[in-house]
Parts: structure tokens; C-alpha cells; sequence
């Protein structure tokens, strides 16, 4: 089992509680740390948060959501292996061409470490804002995501989709193992059907009440159905009795995951905010060094 740390950079969004965080993840054995996205937030929305049940953002207005795939090209240079994922990126919100060439960089810069983690977006306030159809987003991203690997995988590329079409283009460099891997986010049927046709891994929601186990066998129906091997995506999620205090059996709760079919658990940093390097390094030891054992 893999473990990531999640919500890095809202958690942690100052430069040197950053390179705390990733230089004593990385030393307690977390393979990976995680990056979530908002441009901007409204002051007042009526949309419902789906991943709480209060329905509303955590924090206030004024609280930091640094851009993600700056913040991990930062912690990026900080660290040597661990990998950089987005978790998510508002894929919609973004122009696919500029988007393909921003991510290929900065993998190119970090040897090879980079995911891109994806969702449609909930938040129709922040799309208005943002000048992007709501509407039809979902079709976008099918649209995007080809997009962005048709430029990866040749120069002298072409494509031509409802939302995005060009022909002769090259794009470089490219990502160090020819692709960056998607991760496709969220539980929804949409976001199921998606993974399982289109994506490199799957992320089913950490903060919702959710079957995992049925959702990822659900998206291996999709990946069979679409002609390909599910077993080639891995699945992330989140674990709530792995963390300190939960009062469960942490290696029992990923034994658990692993029969469930997950490859990577996601973890909060915010359990770890009263001692982040000692919180960090008694993890590794009791949880990630024995669940690899």
C-alpha cells in the first residue's frame, strides 16, 4: 500500500511549513503528497458542497488555496521522491493546449513525478466567475483529456473534438514517460464511467460516505466493458481508522482497502497539525513500515 499526504497546500500554504511537511513526509516513507484547487471563492454561493455534510467550503474567505501545480512544482524541487498530485484540478476551468504544456514542464523538472488528478468542478459560482460554461462540463473533459494526450504522444499532432480542435502542432518537452497519468476524481456515475474509460487512476471521494468497494468494482465494469484491464488503474482513497485516535486497527483498515482494491490511501495532514514531524515519523513507523511488511 502507498499513502499521500492530502490537502497540502491549503494545509500547508507558507514556503517553509511546506518544505516541513514534504521533507518529513518523504523521510517517513509517504510516497506522495496531494494538492487541491479553487481560483477563486465566492463570497456567497448557493451551490452545495457535495463532500461535507454542511454543505459549505472549509474556511473562510480569506483562507489561502495556493495554485496547485505551483505549489507541488515548489515542494517538487524540495524532495526527490515523492510523487505530485493534483487532487483535483478543476480540468474544465483550464485551456487543454496551455494545460498539456504547463504539466509536461513541470514533470520534465521533477523527473517523472508528477499526477494530474481531475474532477468536472461543483461550484457553478466559481465557473460564472470564470467566464466557463457550467453546463456540458463533463463533455469538455472527455474532450480535454484527449486532447492533452494526442500533444504527448507526437509531435506534428492533430485532434479534433467538440471543444477543442487542432492540427499540426507540436508540444515540448514531453513528460518523461510519455504521458502524465490522470487520475479521475469523484464517485458519481459520470466520474465511474470516465475512470474507467479514460483514466490512468481513479479517486473516489475522501470526505463523502461512500461503498468503496462497490464504486471500484463498478469502475472495473467500465474499464472491461471499454476493452481495457482494470487492474492498469489504480485506485486512491481515504481511510478514516488509519489515523491517530480513530480507536480502530489501522493495519486492519488497509488490509481492508487492499482487498478493496485500492493502491494508495490518502491522508490528512491536519491529523498530524500538533506535531507535524514527530506525527509524521510514528506513522511511518507504526502504519506504512508494517503495512509493507
Amino acid at each position: 500500500m502507498k499513502f499521500a499526504l492530502h490537502f497540502g497546500n491549503i494545509a500547508y500554504p507558507d514556503p517553509a511549513d511546506a518544505k516541513r511537511l514534504v521533507e518529513a513526509g518523504e523521510a517517513a516513507g509517504f510516497e506522495s503528497v496531494i494538492a487541491v484547487e479553487h481560483v477563486v471563492i465566492p463570497t456567497d454561493y448557493e451551490t452545495r458542497y457535495p463532500y461535507d455534510a454542511s454543505g459549505r467550503l472549509p474556511g473562510g474567505i480569506d483562507m489561502a488555496w495556493p495554485d496547485p501545480l505551483a505549489w507541488l512544482t515548489y515542494v517538487g524541487a524540495l524532495t526527490t521522491r515523492m510523487r505530485l498530485i493534483t487532487g483535483v484540478l478543476v480540468l474544465p476551468q483550464r485551456n487543454p493546449l496551455v494545460l498539456a504544456k504547463h504539466l509536461a514542464t513541470i514533470d520534465h523538472l521533477t523527473g517523472g513525478r508528477l499526477d494530474l488528478g481531475i474532477g468536472v468542478g461543483w461550484l457553478r459560482e466559481e465557473f460564472d466567475a470564470l467566464g466557463i460554461p457550467f453546463e456540458r462540463r463533463g463533455a469538455r473533459v472527455d474532450d480535454y483529456i484527449q486532447a492533452m494526450r494526442a500533444l504527448w504522444d507526437g509531435d506534428d499532432a492533430s485532434f479534433a473534438g467538440e471543444f477543442t480542435s487542432f492540427s499540426g502542432m507540436s508540444c515540448n518537452p514531453k513528460p518523461v514517460n510519455g504521458r502524465v497519468p490522470i487520475m479521475v476524481g469523484g464517485h458519481s456515475k459520470a466520474a465511474i464511467r470516465r475512470a474507467g474509460r479514460l483514466g490512468d487512476g481513479f479517486f473516489p471521494a475522501t470526505g463523502a460516505v461512500v461503498d468503496v468497494a462497490g464504486v471500484i468494482e463498478a469502475m472495473r465494469d467500465e474499464a472491461r466493458a471499454a476493452g481495457r484491464d482494470p487492474s492498469e488503474i489504480q485506485v486512491m482513497t481515504g481511510c478514516p481508522d488509519v489515523l491517530p485516535g480513530s480507536g480502530k486497527d489501522p493495519l486492519a483498515a488497509v488490509e481492508e482497502r487492499a482487498k478493496a482494491g485500492v493502491d494508495r490511501i490518502a491522508v490528512p495532514v491536519s491529523a498530524f497539525k500538533d506535531d507535524l514531524e514527530g506525527g509524521l515519523a510514528r506513522f511511518g513507523e507504526t502504519i506504512i513500515r508494517q503495512s509493507g511488511d
